[in-house]
């Protein structure tokens, strides 16, 4: 699991069938060391997240388990929406 902000959205009217329906949300990992990377994820979102909200996402098989479907064609999901975070200052990097 991993912690990002939802920096946009993505729209794609023709996609794989596991994927109908399915919104999809661009997520910018938060940086907590110096050579994490930074690169934003396109992740499905399981629970009605928006733009600006801090998110917690899993990826690899545990995204494919939450669309039902070893198959499903996604590698990150959004599970929750984080309400605060408590970590000393100088290790959390936005």
């Amino acid at each position: 699991m991993w912690i990002g902000k939802i920096v946009g959205t993505l729209v794609a009217t023709p996609k794989d069938e596991t994927l109908v329906g399915k919104k999809l949300l661009f997520v910018q990992p938060m940086k907590f060391q110096q050579n994490q990377s930074r690169i934003p994820v396109v992740a499905v979102d399981t629970i009605g997240a928006g733009t600006g909200e801090i998110v917690l996402v899993v990826a690899g098989s545990s995204a494919r388990f939450l669309m039902g479907s070893s198959n499903a064609a996604v590698d990150a999901a959004i599970i929750g929406i984080v309400d605060n975070i408590e970590l000393k200052k100088e290790l959390l990097e936005e």
